[in-house]
Parts: structure tokens; C-alpha cells; sequence
């Protein structure tokens, strides 16, 4: 059985497959997504969006991309680097430098190889992990003119989100860096997956777990939002750079640039968005939706607030 994107194409899009390289000379694989019979000889605001830390284009991105390509928007979705159909060995590498490079190197690729992309509107959506990334690369790039986040993850943030004591941090910093000598002497970094290899048929088949791993589950683990390429996890040793990066430091500095952060009242993730919005600079918006989950806004297209998304880049693209 073969797993693709997660959601069907409306018939009014197309997506065609692109390639690209980063500043490091790394190929990225990525989708444009459009309106089918757009007139290219005009120009039209873009739209980046970047998966769920360790997601794939074909998941969240992709349900994004099919709903805003309808309301008039360039979108392009990518796979990050070490992941999915992008360059980079090791697979599955965790770099938040890379990660955030990243949404620099998708408005490179539509300021030039896009011609009927406005290079003075595009904006950026992170989904997830992806949204600390994008506000990262937002505060050194001012060609990108507004960002969304959704579900926001700030991944970088390992000290507080593990709630680790000081004990426990050198503990940990100890476990990785002898790890290191375990990899360099097999010749390749520890990888564990999170996911199986073939998803469970539903969610009632689903292991007893913690209720956040369960909700992780209930999306990468089932059909809903399985994808081969997303199995979930890093390198083990990909938290050492977690350690030493600081994704949303210089968040102010986005400023006059608008953020919008979008999350769940339900969402277990919803602190890193308050969080997040207290540190950054005017102008800023929150919007909260009602009974709603980190992994609604995935790919429930009820739950999702497209219209506020787009009018939101609209006014600001």
C-alpha cells in the first residue's frame, strides 16, 4: 500500500514537484502549489509553509497548501533537510540552523525562479516545531513580510520543556556527548523512531500510553496522518544542538513585521504560543480556537482558521 499526501488535491489546484538548493548547496525538495489557468503574467503574494517537526510536505503542509492555493496564493511546502525526499546525511538529523535556513532558502527559490510571485509579499506558516524555526529565520530575514504560527512547538527550548534540573542537564549532556563516541566508532548516528514502519489500522488498535504520546499517535500512527518518510524522532544526539541554539532570542526583532499565533484551547503545546507572544514586539495577534488540540490544526480543515490566515496575509502581504 502506498502512502502519499495526506489529503486529496481540489480540482481548481495544481502542484507541481521543484527542487532547489539552500546557501549550504543542499537540495530541497519542495511543492508549489497554484491555482490551475493562473494568469503568470501577473504577480501574486506566496506563502511558505513548513511541516511539524519531523513531518514531511505530503502531511500537514500539504492540507495547508491545497486550502490558501484556492484563495488566490502561491504556496510552497518543503521537506527540511536529513528528511523526507531533501539532501542531507545522516537521515533524520536534527539542526536547528538548517531547519530555520530553510524558510530563507524557499523565498530565494520564489523571489527568482518564480516570476509571477510578488518577491515583496511573501509570507511564512509554521506548523508545529517548524513555527520556532520560522520565527528564527523571520528575525534575520526581513524579505519575509509576515508569519503565522500554528500549534506552535519551540523545540530548542529542551531545558524547560523537559523541566530538567541542573543534576539532569549535565546528566543528559553527558549521556549525549558519550553517545557521540558510540556513533563515530559504528560509523553512524543512533536513530530510534517514534513511529512503526506500517500504521496501525485505527486509533482503538493504538498502545496504552501517556496522553501527549497518545495524540502524537493518533495522527503519525494511523492513517489520518501516516506518511513513511515521517516515523517520527531525530538522531539521538540531535539534542546537543537544541542545547546550544535559542530559536525565538531575537524574536523582537520581526517587528514592524506581523506575527499571528494561532493554537488550540485545548492544545498541551498552547504555552510555547504564550510564550512566544510575550516575547515578541508589536505588531502581534493571538487567535485561540475552541475545542481544539495541538494535532487539529494538522489537517482539520473545520478547525483550522483559513479564512483568518488569509485575510491575515493579505492585509500584511
Amino acid at each position: 500500500m502506498a502512502y502519499e499526501y495526506i489529503t486529496n488535491l481540489s480540482e481548481a489546484v495544481e502542484r507541481k514537484h521543484v527542487r532547489y538548493n539552500n546557501r549550504y548547496g543542499m537540495a530541497i525538495a519542495g511543492d508549489l502549489y497554484q491555482k490551475k489557468e493562473l494568469d503568470e503574467s501577473r504577480q501574486y503574494p506566496a506563502i511558505i509553509v513548513g511541516a511539524p517537526y519531523g513531518g514531511t510536505k505530503e502531511q500537514g503542509p500539504a492540507v495547508y497548501a491545497n486550502q490558501l492555493a484556492q484563495m488566490g496564493f502561491v504556496v510552497l511546502t518543503f521537506d527540511q533537510v536529513f528528511m523526507g525526499e531533501s539532501a542531507g546525511e545522516p537521515r533524520n538529523v536534527s539542526s536547528p540552523d538548517l531547519f530555520a535556513e530553510s524558510f530563507s532558502a524557499a523565498v530565494d527559490y520564489l523571489g527568482v525562479k518564480v516570476p509571477y510571485v510578488n518577491r515583496e509579499k511573501i509570507g511564512v506558516i509554521g506548523i508545529c516545531g517548524s513555527a520556532g524555526f520560522a520565527l528564527s529565520a523571520a528575525a534575520v530575514d526581513p524579505r519575509i513580510k509576515a508569519v503565522v504560527t500554528t500549534s506552535m512547538y519551540d523545540i530548542t527550548n529542551v531545558r524547560d520543556m523537559m523541566n530538567l534540573t541542573a543534576e539532569q542537564l549535565a546528566d543528559m549532556k553527558e549521556q549525549l556527548a558519550n553517545q557521540r563516541w558510540v556513533d563515530f566508532a559504528q560509523g553512524y548516528p543512533e536513530y530510534v523512531p517514534s513511529f512503526p514502519e506500517v500504521p496501525y489500522p485505527d486509533v482503538a488498535s493504538l498502545p496504552e500510553t501517556d496522553p501527549i504520546t497518545n495524540e502524537w499517535q493518533r495522527f503519525y500512527a494511523v492513517p489520518r496522518g501516516f506518511h513513511p518518510n515521517a516515523r517520527g524522532n531525530f538522531t539521538t544526539t540531535s539534542n546537543l544542538a537544541m542545547l546550544q541554539f535559542e530559536a525565538l532570542r531575537y524574536v523582537k526583532e520581526i517587528s514592524p513585521r506581523p506575527i499571528l499565533f494561532v493554537y488550540g484551547d485545548r492544545a498541551h503545546s498552547r504555552s510555547f504560543s504564550e510564550v512566544a507572544y510575550e516575547k515578541a514586539a508589536e505588531p502581534r495577534e493571538k487567535y485561540i480556537v475552541e475545542d481544539c488540540e495541538h494535532i487539529d490544526l494538522y489537517d482539520r480543515v473545520d478547525k483550522i482558521p483559513f479564512e483568518k490566515i488569509a485575510e491575515f496575509m493579505k492585509e500584511n502581504l
